[in-house]
């Protein structure tokens, strides 16, 4: 049986609804954040070296990082409807998606969450105002426009088909819950209505209620991994 190590509002949210979308049995080992630096404890280290969440064991094998944990899932799994037909559109789109997640879409999010930390403790009250004036001018300047763009651009994928890889629900829109999610919590996507659709679709899926009411809906305020 697999184990998923998971942290509390973190990406192993997706891991879990994937499994719960597949039927398969897994064991839940979960971990809670340090409430001071809200980074994963230190235990999560002696499952894999990088004390980083989502992590699964099978058998003798420990998987990291989200999208290769949902690629070697689905490949055990065998047919599902989770994975588009190969050499199709929507596997191309798909293939896109699942990466882009972790490689485009989640950096600006995680720097926009970072930066607005910086006038806050752990960081030393002498220099906060200073902190504050510079994540002011990061925001505007940069993590904004970003985000702007981007969300832009999943609006008018999505406005297509209603998922991201085509017609049909896939694990690419597993993947993608998480930034779209994390944008949600910051108030991100008023003005994003395909979005904000995609949004209830997925809240409407039996396994990710089934998720939620498991583990709880991931929210951006305080994680960072």
């Amino acid at each position: 049986m697999l184990k998923v190590h998971h942290l509390e509002n973190s990406r192993s949210q997706r891991v879990v609804w994937l499994l719960e979308e597949l039927g398969i049995e897994y064991e839940l080992i979960t971990y809670q954040r340090d409430p001071k630096t809200m980074l994963a404890p230190a235990s999560l280290k002696r499952v894999h070296p990088l004390g980083k969440s989502p992590v699964v064991e099978d058998g003798s094998r420990v998987m990291a990082e989200s999208g290769a944990i949902i690629e070697s899932i689905l490949e055990q799994a065998g047919e599902t409807s989770l994975l588009p037909e190969a050499g199709s559109d929507a596997r191309f789109r798909y293939r896109f998606w699942l990466h882009h997640a972790e490689g485009t879409a989640m950096p600006p999010l995680v720097m926009r969450l970072v930066f607005s930390r910086l006038d806050k403790p752990p960081v030393p009250a002498l220099i906060r105002p200073v902190a504050r004036l510079l994540s002011k001018g990061v925001e505007r300047n940069f993590l904004t426009p970003q985000i702007r763009e981007l969300t832009r651009f999943w609006d008018q994928e999505l406005a297509r088909d209603g998922w991201f890889a085509g017609d049909n629900f896939t694990a690419a829109d597993i993947q993608m819950s998480f930034p779209v999610l994390a944008l949600e919590s910051r108030g991100g996507v008023e003005a994003c209505p395909n979005v904000a659709a995609f949004l209830t679709k997925i809240r409407e899926r039996p396994a990710y209620q089934r998720t939620v009411a498991r583990i709880g809906e991931f929210g951006m305020g305080t994680a960072t991994r």
